[in-house]
């Protein structure tokens, strides 16, 4: 009888056992256990910690170290973006000089919608996608500038010059609103100034004369005492403009030209005060300088 009772006891013991492993088992899994992943989630927090922090523009549209994301399938789209600027820019700018004659601002208007315009805004939206805020903010607003040149000068097609002139034919009401729609595209433009001092000198000079041009021409439409816009103004704005152009086009070089597909690469001059500036400084060796002292008893 003690026998089967002692069985019986071993049984339910080893039943227990088994009940408790499974048990553990089960928690195990279940920490273990990984979410399913549905293609990714596009707001999760990647952790790229400083040491994969880019430096300062070279050729990314970011004035600042920033930190990269990580396996991105997105090109750097800086290059496009400042490309697509500076030829609508340069058009422009050769008109308001009045070059060869060309006075009337209408060839300007198909490069202000269709590459100033629509690709600089898709340009801005891929620097949205690859997380770069600065990029996204200035080459998206540029882009909307464009586009908003291209409604307001094309001709008879929004009438917005026509409904802004009076029945005496003055068009002094568009001269003075085209002016301060430049002058607030002024004030946009110093803003992203301020963002560069901690670059590199193509990239504030970029926006520097861009700054320049929008402040000279807005003044220049403002001053239309004369019937018509200030002609001093306009060109001193399209000479700027010009400059805005050209440096738009060498930091977009900087940005495409690399070991794969050049020879050299595009200096764009850090300042020195900027991170990459003072990593140079700490980069330097002074030991044989100040070896050169001691042996001199300096």
């Amino acid at each position: 009888m003690a026998s089967i009772q002692e069985q019986n006891a071993a049984i339910i013991a080893m039943e227990k056992g088994e009940n408790g492993t499974r048990g553990i088992d089960h928690a195990a899994a279940t920490k273990q256990r990984k979410p399913y992943d549905y293609g990714g989630n596009p707001l999760a927090h990647i952790n790229t910690g400083d040491s994969v922090r880019l430096p300062a523009f070279g050729g990314e549209f970011q004035p600042g170290s920033y930190k990269s994301t990580e396996g991105r399938k997105f090109a750097n789209p800086a290059p496009l973006g400042l490309s697509a600027f500076a030829l609508t820019t340069f058009v422009l700018s050769l008109i308001n000089l009045g070059t060869r004659g060309i006075t009337g601002p209408s060839l300007v208007i198909g490069a202000a919608f269709a590459y100033g315009g629509l690709v600089q805004l898709l340009a801005g939206m891929w620097e949205m996608a690859v997380g770069n805020t600065f990029g996204a903010t200035a080459l998206s607003s540029y882009g909307g500038f464009w586009i908003a040149v291209g409604i307001i000068l094309t001709p008879g097609g929004f009438g917005i010059v026509t409904s802004l002139t009076t029945a005496e034919g003055s068009v002094k009401p568009f001269l003075d609103s085209f002016g301060l729609f430049l002058m607030g595209w002024f004030i946009f433009t110093f803003i992203l100034l301020l963002c560069t001092l901690r670059s590199t000198v193509a990239f504030f000079l970029l926006f520097f004369t861009l700054m320049m041009a929008f402040l000279l021409l807005g003044i220049g439409y403002l001053l239309n005492s004369s019937g018509g816009p200030n002609e001093s103004c306009i060109k001193a704005g399209g000479v700027f403009g010009l400059l805005a152009a050209f440096l738009a086009w060498y930091n977009a070089l900087a940005g495409i030209a690399d070991p794969s597909n050049s020879f050299f690469l595009i200096p764009v001059a850090h300042f020195p005060w900027s991170d990459k500036g003072r990593a140079a400084r700490e980069q330097v060796d002074n030991s044989g300088a100040r070896a050169d002292q001691t042996d001199m008893g300096v």
